[in-house]
């Protein structure tokens, strides 16, 4: 070691790690010779842990705050170096600062699908992917079990294995809950949270822990989907006959389709009354084929029915009525209405003889006219 490397570790006597990385969990503090001189002060920031591992041995560890590394603050140490009280020589010893905040956005998916028995559409293979977040919940543990003497340890060290218990723990779970297909989606929270539950205390021997677990899709095979998206768009369509009338229509209505949108209404039309007649009795019904013909293109509306007048008699100064023209026939039969009597309906221009009007002088044809005078 140079003179200069020697009295730099002389005066260098504060103790920190600044994080400048999204993704290191655990990081060496380098020394040379790792000799940490007593009295040195020691800086664990918010989301820290400071662990010292003394000749192969793990240590104290410190968590956020100031410290000052004497024997009073360094209870382990003390013990395993047998200091006095009144120690003041340096000491040699590893210092591992360990991050302790949360990992977020981390990525989880099935490599292969998962087999399930669904109650509506039998044996179905699933797939699922989510996001998941990890922090670490004992640093000591955590160096022991997985860092080791790893002096940078980052999070892609350990995202594969966190994967692979949580893909595992999932598929476990997704089998024995018994949820159908169509309602995953709805349950998908329930899900996440069962999964961060079960795979807890496994993660806990590794001095990790999961505070959040999002399953985002759930998803079934393409070819299945397809049936699933045919299924829905007949559901959709509803009433066929209605659905084959709007697609005619709006074949009619494109620029260069109208002959042959003509003519595919008019054999969806030949077909739809062939399966009617066939459905009736024998292969055409009760119709020869030559009879069969195809429906209009445009239906005839039928004219407006007449309309019916009611009648109004004058008769020795008084009026009587109304009375329906079936009324006035019985009337006229009978000998109560003449040809001389006086009517009125609405829209008639004043009273007129029965038998100037040209609606009711049919009533009298089946009636001989009176004698003529002198006979």
């Amino acid at each position: 070691m140079g003179i200069f490397d020697f009295l730099t570790g002389e005066f260098i006597d504060v103790i920190h790690w600044v994080d400048d990385t999204r993704d290191t969990m655990v990081w060496r503090f380098e020394r040379e010779g790792h000799e940490i001189k007593y009295g040195a002060k020691l800086t664990v920031r918010e989301g820290q842990a400071a662990v010292f591992v003394h000749e192969g041995q793990l240590a104290d560890v410190f968590t956020p705050g100031l410290y000052m590394l004497e024997t009073n603050n360094m209870p382990i140490m003390t013990t395993l170096q047998h200091w006095d009280h009144g120690f003041k020589s340096p000491f040699k010893s590893e210092i591992y600062f360990v991050n302790t905040t949360r990992f977020n956005d981390l990525k989880w998916g099935t490599k292969n699908p998962v087999i399930c028995r669904d109650p509506e559409f039998g044996p179905v293979r699933l797939r699922a992917f989510g996001t998941y977040s990890v922090r670490v919940s004992d640093p000591a543990k955590f160096l022991v079990e997985i860092v080791g003497t790893d002096g940078e340890f980052t999070m892609d060290e350990i995202s594969f294995q966190i994967r692979n218990i949580i893909v595992q723990e999932f598929s476990r779970t997704l089998a024995r809950a018994g949820i159908p297909v169509l309602d995953m989606a709805a349950n998908t929270r329930e899900l996440g949270q069962l999964v961060a539950t079960e795979i807890g205390p496994k993660l806990a021997e590794y001095g990790l822990m999961i505070p959040e677990l999002y399953v985002e899709n759930i998803s079934l095979p393409p070819a299945v989907e397809e049936v699933m998206d045919k299924r829905s768009s007949m559901g959709v369509i509803g009433n066929l006959n209605e659905y084959m009338q709007f697609q005619a229509a709006e074949a009619l209505g494109r620029e260069g389709t109208g002959a042959a949108a003509i003519q595919a209404g008019l054999g969806a039309g030949l077909g739809m009354q062939i399966g009617q007649t066939a459905a009736q009795g024998g292969p055409w019904g009760s119709q020869a084929p030559e009879q069969i013909t195809t429906a209009p293109a445009a239906r005839q509306l039928p004219p407006p029915p007449p309309v019916e007048h009611v009648w109004h008699i004058a008769r020795n100064g008084q009026t009587t009525g109304p009375f329906s023209k079936a009324t006035l026939g019985r009337m006229a039969a009978e000998g109560e209405l003449t040809r001389e009597t006086y009517v009125w309906t609405a829209g008639q221009d004043g009273w007129m003889k029965a038998e100037d009007v040209q609606e009711l002088a049919q009533l009298f044809t089946i009636l001989p006219p009176p004698p003529p005078p002198g006979i």
